[in-house]
């Protein structure tokens, strides 16, 4: 009777556990600070000179809104630089006003904790 106690909480956590999996992978979960409800969405940074030009960064490990939030933040405090970071495709679109050096942009994206695939 025990061994069958055992067995069904073991089979409701890994349910739960499932779940919150899947969740997490699709971006709805709250894997980086707490769901969604309490995240402070910044206002789109707008280039203080003419657009240069664009580089698309493909970055993994971003999986929610925090994520999203956490890579824009750190591109957008480059001088020159405004990126807007799509979750689903796993990129982020960067417009710059003046020469940017690509190392630059995979070193503040690396620091705040995802991987550079490529710049292009």
């Amino acid at each position: 009777m025990v061994d069958v106690i055992i067995l069904i909480i073991v089979a409701v956590i890994i349910v739960f556990a499932f779940r919150g999996s899947v969740k997490h992978f699709k971006g709805e979960g709250s894997c980086c600070g707490g769901g969604t409800k309490g995240l402070i969405k910044e206002e789109d940074k707008v280039l203080e000179k003419s657009k240069l030009g664009e580089k698309i960064i493909k970055i993994e490990g971003m999986h929610c809104e925090h994520c999203k939030q956490s890579v824009t933040s750190a591109l957008n405090k480059i001088d020159g630089v405004a990126a807007i970071v799509n979750l689903k495709k796993g990129e982020a679109a960067v417009s710059y006003d003046r020469p940017i050096d690509e190392s630059q942009l995979k070193k503040v994206v690396e620091e705040a904790g995802y991987h550079v695939v490529s710049i292009h």
